[in-house]
Parts: C-alpha cells; structure tokens; sequence
C-alpha cells in the first residue's frame, strides 16, 4: 500500500470539509497529532479493500508517533529546566561582588544589585546595567558593610 504523505492528507481533509480558503499561516516542518490523525485518516480511506492495511504496520506508526511525542515532551521539560537553573544561578550572585566582561578587554566590576527575568533569559544588574549570565568572568562575596551607628540593644535580666 502507497501512504500519502502528509501534504496530501492536509490537501484531502480540507478539500473533504468542502473549504477552499487558503490559510495565510507558514506550513510548519513538524508533524503534530492533528497531522497524524489526517494521515492516518487518509490511509484508511485510501487503502484497497482487498489488501487491507497490515495491522503490525499501524502499530508501528502509532509507536513512532507516541515516542516522538514523549521526545518532544522531554525536550520541552529540559528547556523549562534550564530556565529556572539560569534564574536560582542568578539569584544566587545577589550581594557578590562580580566582574563582567564587556567585551574588547574592558570589564565592569560591582555588586549584584538586581535580577532581571523579563527576558528570555535571566539577567544580572551591576552598576546599574544589566549583564547576561555568560558575561560573568569572576564571582566574590560581596562588601562587607556595617551600619554607620547601631543603637545597642536594651539589655536587661
């Protein structure tokens, strides 16, 4: 049995619902679960009464299917991951002191005053600027600072 390839099961189901309107969206590369049910779809409409489909062959495809799922599953998970090791990295520079590269031979110098996690990914403030996590060339605990006049505690037994 010839399978259909994806486009023609895409072309099949829109020409079946009887829309002709073309949709103004880029065609994607990859294949999601609406695209393997058209497929399959189409497969099942398409194949000769006579020979039907091998069943050891549907199972297959729901296999690749399924694992190709769970792989795209755990890249998603992986990237979340990451994200929130880079933020607790950045976290943990608050008060330290840090040297930044600026790139050219020149650096910055100065205590993490901030993170900033609007982006895509976390930044350090130093000196008022913001840095990437990459830029980070040297990490020391921060200046000690002392208040000026502290009140001593009211003692008493």
């Amino acid at each position: 049995m010839q399978i259909p390839s994806a486009t023609s099961a895409r072309s099949a189901a829109s020409t079946d619902s009887g829309s002709t309107a073309t949709t103004a969206a880029p065609a994607s590369k990859t294949l999601g679960i609406d695209d393997f049910m058209k497929l399959l779809a189409t497969q099942f409409q398409q194949q000769d009464p006579m020979k039907p489909m091998d069943d050891t062959a549907f199972i297959a495809q729901t296999a690749q299917f399924s694992s190709l799922q769970q792989t795209q599953t755990l890249v998603q998970q992986m990237t979340q991951l990451s994200s929130a090791q880079n933020l607790a990295a950045a976290n943990s520079y608050l008060g330290r002191q840090v040297t930044v590269d600026l790139g050219q031979g020149q650096v910055d110098v100065g205590n993490v005053t901030g993170v900033d996690s609007s982006g895509s990914a976390p930044q350090i403030i130093v000196n008022g600027q913001s840095y990437p996590l990459s830029a980070v060339l040297f990490v020391e605990p921060g200046a000690v600072t002392t208040p000026a006049s502290q009140p001593a505690p009211a003692g008493g037994a």
